[in-house]
C-alpha cells in the first residue's frame, strides 16, 4: 500500500499525490493520470509499479480544477473529466510533474501515462531533462506537437480501434519521429489499459505492460 503526500509546485500550488514503492529503488517513475483524476485505477497502476520494484508517484493533475476529483467513467464523468482538463495550462501541468519528480529524490526517472497523461509524458519528454524515458498510453493530443524534439527515449501505445485517435494521427506521429517506437494493439479500443473500463483488453494492455516494463529496465537502468 502506498501514501498520500501533500507537494507544492514553483508558484505555491498545494496539492495531494500518491507514492508508493521502495524508497531505496534506483529507478523511479512519475505515473500521470487520465481525464478521471488520480483515482482508484491511477493509484492502482502505481501500486503494480512498485511491486516491479520502481518508487512511483502519481501527482493530482486536476486539485487545480477542485480538490479531490476523482471520477469514474460514465458518460457524465467524461463531460466532469474534459472540463477539469479545460481548467489546466500546459505550464501548471509542467510545475507539479516537476514537484512530484521531485519528490522521488535523486534517481534515475520515467514517466509514463494514460489517456490526458499519454499527452502529458509527451511532453514532458520534449519540454523537460528530468527523464530518462518516456512512456505514453493513447495520448490524444501528441500528433498535434509531434514535431517536437524529445530528450529521452520514448514510446508511445495505442488502440486500432481508438474512435478519438485515428490511425492517420499515428501515422502522421510515425513519419515525424522515426525514432520513437509506436505500438498499434488490433483490436484495441481507447483507454484499452484500463481494466475498469468496458473498453479494457487485457491481451493488449499485458502485452503493451510488458513492453512499458522492459523500456523502462532498459533505459532507467
Amino acid at each position: 500500500m502506498g501514501e498520500t503526500l501533500k507537494l507544492t509546485a514553483a508558484d505555491g500550488h498545494s496539492f495531494s499525490a500518491y507514492k508508493a514503492g521502495p524508497e531505496n529503488a534506483t529507478a523511479a517513475l512519475v505515473v500521470i493520470q487520465e481525464i478521471f483524476g488520480c483515482n482508484h485505477h491511477i493509484r492502482n497502476m502505481v501500486d503494480r509499479f512498485a511491486a516491479a520494484g520502481y518508487l512511483a508517484i502519481a501527482p493530482a493533475l486536476f486539485d487545480r480544477a477542485g480538490p479531490g476529483i476523482e471520477l469514474g467513467y460514465t458518460a457524465d464523468d467524461v463531460v466532469k473529466g474534459r472540463e477539469a482538463r479545460m481548467k489546466l495550462t500546459d505550464a501548471m501541468v509542467k510545475m507539479d510533474v516537476e514537484a512530484a519528480a521531485a519528490a522521488l529524490g535523486p534517481k534515475k526517472l520515467g514517466i509514463v501515462g494514460y489517456c490526458f497523461g499519454g499527452t502529458v509524458s509527451w511532453n514532458m519528454a520534449c519540454r523537460t531533462t528530468l527523464f530518462s524515458a518516456a512512456s505514453g498510453w493513447y495520448g490524444g493530443s501528441v500528433a498535434a506537437t509531434r514535431t517536437e524534439t524529445p530528450h529521452c527515449p520514448v514510446q508511445l501505445q495505442f488502440g486500432e480501434l481508438d474512435h478519438s485517435i485515428p490511425l492517420t494521427d499515428v501515422e502522421a506521429i510515425k513519419q515525424a519521429q522515426p525514432g520513437v517506437a509506436v505500438y498499434v494493439y488490433d483490436g484495441a479500443q481507447h483507454g484499452f489499459g484500463c481494466d475498469e473500463r468496458a473498453s479494457y483488453d487485457a491481451a493488449s494492455y499485458e502485452l503493451a505492460k510488458s513492453r512499458t516494463l522492459e523500456f523502462f529496465a532498459k533505459n532507467l537502468a
